[in-house]
């Protein structure tokens, strides 16, 4: 599916943000950030260094269960590997959403409520995480952006060096489009996870579960298409 990764990356700056603003800082997607955080926590900076302790081995149950599930397919229904991750992820989103509002007002990270909740979120992201890594599709990474932008200024300096060989221009140019739809809907899936967040609290997750449920039902259907033999 050709726009899936940029809805991924929308769905994880969406996410990711959200629990950051609603979970005293908890990066759901992004395990490099809780571990900066469990640092300045455990040195006295921050709060919540128990619910980002917790949620690392919840991230790493989510990435194992992806990979029990997809191992489980049979070679005749390897191709559904990537719409049952979406059907799987868009169920714990769906539970992420009503841990969060049964934690609603979320007045401690150490609340069993609030840890309830980010450990749904963050084995829902651990299966994002682990998507691109079982499933074999061209595509970019979709839940950290800090390679594809890393990537995108060094295409960018290519593309404006006068002295750039034709053929390097091209897989730059070629990169370049690829890396920054998922960098744009990113950037703009983080700011609509804050505003979301804002006026609709853990409900807006609803958001992210319905859009994983589209992807699923999608993806189903062109394997179903793409699978010669089949009606």
């Amino acid at each position: 599916m050709k726009s899936e990764d940029t809805i991924l990356a929308a769905i994880a700056g969406y996410v990711d943000t959200l629990s950051f603003v609603a979970l005293f800082g908890l990066f759901t997607a992004h395990v490099t950030g809780n571990f900066v955080l469990i640092g300045a926590g455990v040195a006295g900076f921050g709060q919540g260094v128990l619910l980002k302790l917790i949620v690392f081995p919840a991230f790493v149950a989510g990435v194992v269960l992806s990979s029990v599930l997809v191992r489980s397919l049979s070679g005749r229904h390897a191709r559904q590997g990537a719409r049952l991750l979406h059907a799987v992820q868009s169920v714990l989103m769906l539970g992420f959403c009503l841990a969060g509002v049964w934690a609603t007002p979320v007045s401690s990270p150490d609340s069993l409520a609030a840890i309830v909740a980010g450990v749904v979120g963050a084995i829902a992201m651990g299966v994002q995480n682990a998507h691109p890594k079982l499933i074999e599709r061209p595509g970019v990474p979709n839940t950290v952006m800090t390679g594809n932008v890393t990537q995108a200024i060094l295409d960018a300096v290519d593309l404006l060096s006068v002295g750039t060989d034709e053929s390097v221009r091209a897989v730059a140019r070629a990169r370049f489009a690829k890396m920054m739809p998922a960098i744009a809907a990113f950037a703009a899936g983080a700011v609509a996870g804050a505003l979301a967040w804002r006026h609709a609290g853990f409900w807006a997750l609803l958001v992210p579960a319905c859009a994983l449920a589209g992807l699923a039902l999608a993806t189903g259907e062109h394997e179903r298409t793409a699978t010669p033999g089949r009606a």
